[in-house]
């Protein structure tokens, strides 16, 4: 059996990012959908810490919380950076990804179509500081924060491929961050998992667009 099992919806959500540090990483790990029609039910509602997914397992350790779960894994893998300063560096990049991925998703799931139009006109101004970080970190060519992955490169990147789908054309402007979602992509396990029936079939909001 995997070590590691993910509990959640029928979508990438939040918990893409962590499918894509454990492909990169060579991990395998077990599946359990959750439907909607199951989790209005209330008893797995019930029995999740804080009454809500992703529920993560790492052998007997259980974890809620989605960024509490990269964070674990980016100790365990060695994707924190290579120092403390580098770690500062990681946990602030990543909660950027955080601000945006919460009002993305408010967004998709409660705006009306006036906000979600101010939303795609405001996008460059919330995508600017991704760009400003990779600028300041070896001209943009390596990656959000030193030399090596971190958990924050893999929730940026789903986050950049996730608003590729819905706001097409949306890092045109931003060459840093174009070029960096197409290297990143091509690792050569990342870039299999991305191309799996897995991923591509795994609607990115669940049914909701912007």
């Amino acid at each position: 059996m995997p070590p590691y099992t993910i509990v959640y919806f029928p979508t990438r959500g939040r918990c893409e990012a962590l499918r894509m540090l454990l492909a990169d990483q060579g991990q395998s790990w077990k599946e359990e959908v959750v439907t909607k029609e199951s989790w209005l039910q209330g008893p797995l509602k019930a029995s999740c810490l804080y009454g809500q997914l992703p529920k993560f397992q790492d052998g007997d350790l259980i974890l809620y919380q989605s960024n509490a779960i990269l964070r674990h894994l980016g100790r365990s893998f060695g994707l924190y950076g290579k120092d403390q300063r580098e770690a500062a560096l990681v946990d602030m990049a990543n909660d950027g990804v955080e601000d945006l991925r919460r009002h993305c998703s408010h967004i998709i799931h409660h705006g009306h179509e006036e906000d979600k139009a101010q939303y795609v006109l405001e996008l460059p101004g919330h995508l600017k500081p991704f760009e400003s970080l990779l600028s300041q970190n070896r001209g943009g060519q390596a990656f959000i924060v030193g030399d090596q992955i971190s958990f924050a490169d893999y929730n940026l990147l789903d986050l950049l491929l996730s608003h590729q789908v819905l706001v097409p054309g949306c890092l045109d402007s931003f060459p840093l961050l174009s070029a960096y979602v197409a290297r990143l992509s091509t690792r050569p396990k990342l870039q299999a998992f991305l191309a799996s029936p897995e991923h591509v079939n795994r609607p990115v909001f669940g049914s909701r667009k912007i």
